[in-house]
């Protein structure tokens, strides 16, 4: 059995580099440090759903075709189409979607990826305020409040915490008892349970906490007893916490980008991080899904001057999210 070492993984964000995949007649069968999703993802590659072979309908039913076949069939159905979306993009290299952006840009398509139904309000408020960041090699090394607004590692991105919050770092020896973990969500999730603090917000009543939490940060009284749902007291305690931190992150989801207030809620809270910057060092990182979404993102802001829901049937980019979304245009 051969161990292949130092593996990236390719699903969530996190891009764990440590994987060990064991390899078995050209087959992998198991794997090392992977999460359970990462297992099933790496074992699975053999599946019998996964398709090796290109295939084309005929007569009703889907056949086998050789790939030059298909590839002048998808051409043909493309130079036909009057209105194409290509769409995804999230799980591929960023070379890929270079060459994407050119056949967008070569048939007038629309080309838009999954952060339109994810993160989108997060790279909108990103345009709007831009925002203070790091890596995560900066949060292990350096972090002693780590925040997670809207998100659930513990699950989405299961080794997330236990790389970057458990694990100890040059400058937190010892790891988790050298951080204070606060977490801001409705319900009592998995992540909730390990946290120091858990700010139970009130659905749809994000704003409204970050924005008392900046009143408060920036020497105002908060006038009333509690502020979506969280007594004044608590969130008092937490802004402490956080004006008081040597190095601060603030990982958010699509807990934050989805409930009401969209990209504005990002707003605040990336101007709630530059009124912490006045105090210590505070930063944002957004808990992106698919491995490459984030590089989509930066390719198509290179190569359009427009990060996603970019339309090229005028013969030049044009970009404007809520009418070439994906979603929208279907």
């Amino acid at each position: 059995m051969e161990y292949v070492k130092n593996v990236v993984c390719p699903f969530c964000g996190t891009l764990c580099d440590d994987i060990v995949c064991k390899v078995e007649n050209g087959k992998i069968v198991g794997t090392i440090n992977a999460c359970r999703i990462a297992h099933n993802k790496f074992v699975h590659t053999e599946g019998a759903t996964r398709y090796t072979r290109p295939l084309i309908k005929k007569n009703g039913e889907l056949v086998e075709v050789t790939y030059d076949e298909a590839i002048e069939k998808a051409a043909e159905i493309l130079a036909e189409a009057k209105r194409p979306l290509l769409y995804g993009w999230s799980s591929t290299e960023c070379e890929a979607h270079a060459v994407g952006m050119e056949l967008a840009e070569e048939t007038g398509a629309v080309i838009d990826n999954t952060a339109s139904v994810c993160h989108g309000p997060s790279v909108l408020a990103l345009q709007d305020v831009g925002y203070p960041t790091c890596t995560l090699g900066e949060v292990k090394n350096r972090a002693d409040v780590v925040v997670y607004w809207g998100c659930n590692p513990m699950h989405a991105h299961p080794r997330h915490i236990s790389r970057h919050v458990f694990s100890r770092g040059f400058f937190r020896e010892r790891g988790k008892p050298d951080r204070t973990v606060i977490v801001v969500d409705p319900r009592e999730t998995d992540t909730a349970k390990i946290a120091d603090i858990h700010l139970q917000v009130e659905f749809d009543r994000d704003y409204e906490l970050i924005d008392a939490m900046r009143a408060y940060l920036l020497g105002h009284e908060i006038l009333y007893d509690e502020v979506a749902g969280i007594p004044r007291e608590t969130i008092e305690e937490a802004v402490e916490i956080m004006k008081n931190a040597q190095f601060g992150i603030l990982f958010w989801g699509m807990g934050l980008t989805h409930s009401r207030g969209k990209h504005r809620n990002i707003d605040t809270a990336i101007m709630l991080t530059e009124d912490l910057n006045d105090f210590g060092k505070f930063n944002l990182i957004p808990m992106r899904g698919h491995y490459n979404v984030t590089g989509f993102n930066q390719v198509a802001s290179w190569e359009s001057g427009f990060p996603y829901c970019v339309d090229f049937s005028a013969g030049k980019p044009r970009y404007n999210p809520g009418e070439t979304g994906a979603n929208d245009l279907l």
